[in-house]
């Protein structure tokens, strides 16, 4: 069948976790991207994902968004942002913007990561909905070339357009400089079990409570030495960003202590938040524990790395 002969192209957007990162302090006033962090972070994609289909809208209709939460979802979370800031919305009008071309599409994703949970769901919908609208209109852009629209979106989506169609998901990367420079690296094979507030951890928030805290230097050779280990070793694992996130969410300390006890192993928090996981399969012991400590609002489940 053509590409022009395609209605609606549909792929799955896996979430992640970043089992190491650190980050810079602010780039100075003055320069191009005062204010910005310059990272590195492993990043390694999860089990859990959303379902992102795109298919041709009528003629002037725009890029148009449906947003629905699966009955499978492991967290259950509101769905209320305008389709305007929805990553997948602004990558296809920005991927318009690049080739010059008029794409009318509509984008249904069925919702199963949660947002603000630092688990990367809105990065990964946006890097599925560059790719299948480079397919189903036959753009033919490289993927280099789609990467550079992604970093337009956020550091995180360039990171899920892996090279190949077979590439799917993403595999682990160590991401530095502006999210710009990936270096693909060996998969990890480990459950994790994870645990969701009922809250969201707003990044730009998290980032003015880390630079409040007076950030140290950036180490990328930590994190690189991690990415390489060929494992995820739960003792070794960190994230500059925790204590920010625990300063935005103080109750976000009391969930990850909870799991670290609950588990006997270190409890750790992904990206800016909210979500925290610990390596492992502990679902049932932490789903006690945090019963027990009236963290109702916690949802826990079992996932692993892909």
């Amino acid at each position: 069948m053509s590409d022009a002969q395609l209605d609606a192209l549909t792929r799955r957007a896996h979430a992640k976790i970043n089992p190491a990162l650190s980050l810079a302090p602010p780039e100075p006033a003055g320069g191009p991207r005062a204010g910005w962090h310059r990272i590195c972070t492993w990043i390694h994609a999860i089990e859990l994902a959303d379902t992102v289909t795109l298919s041709r809208g009528g003629p002037g209709s725009g890029v148009t968004l449906n947003l629905t939460r699966a009955p499978d979802a492991p967290v259950a979370f509101a769905i209320d942002w305008p389709a305007e800031k929805d990553l997948a919305v602004r990558g296809v009008r920005a991927l318009a913007a690049h080739t010059g071309l008029s794409i009318d599409a509509k984008i249904d994703i069925v919702k199963r990561v949660p947002p603000q949970a630092g688990l990367g769901g809105g990065s990964s919908d946006a890097a599925s909905a560059l790719l299948l609208a480079n397919e189903l209109f036959g753009l033919g852009l490289s993927r280099d070339a789609l990467r550079e629209v992604a970093l337009t979106l956020g550091s995180d989506v360039p990171f899920f357009l892996d090279d190949g169609d077979d590439r799917d998901p993403a595999r682990p990367a160590i991401v530095s400089g502006f999210g710009e420079t990936i270096e693909r690296t060996e998969r990890a094979a480990a459950a994790i079990t994870l645990a969701v507030p009922a809250f969201g951890c707003p990044t730009p928030e998290v980032y003015a409570a880390f630079d409040a805290l007076g950030p140290a230097a950036i180490e990328p050779a930590r994190v690189e030495a991690l990415a390489r280990s060929g494992g995820l070793d739960g003792g070794a694992l960190f994230n500059d960003l925790a204590p920010a996130a625990e300063r935005v969410r103080p109750e976000l300390a009391g969930v990850r202590a909870v799991m670290a006890d609950a588990c006997g192993t270190p409890a750790h928090i992904t990206g800016s938040g909210s979500a925290v996981f610990v390596v492992g399969d502990f679902a049932d012991e932490a789903r006690a524990a945090l019963s027990e400590a009236s963290r109702q609002g916690v949802a826990v489940f079992r996932s692993k790395l892909v």
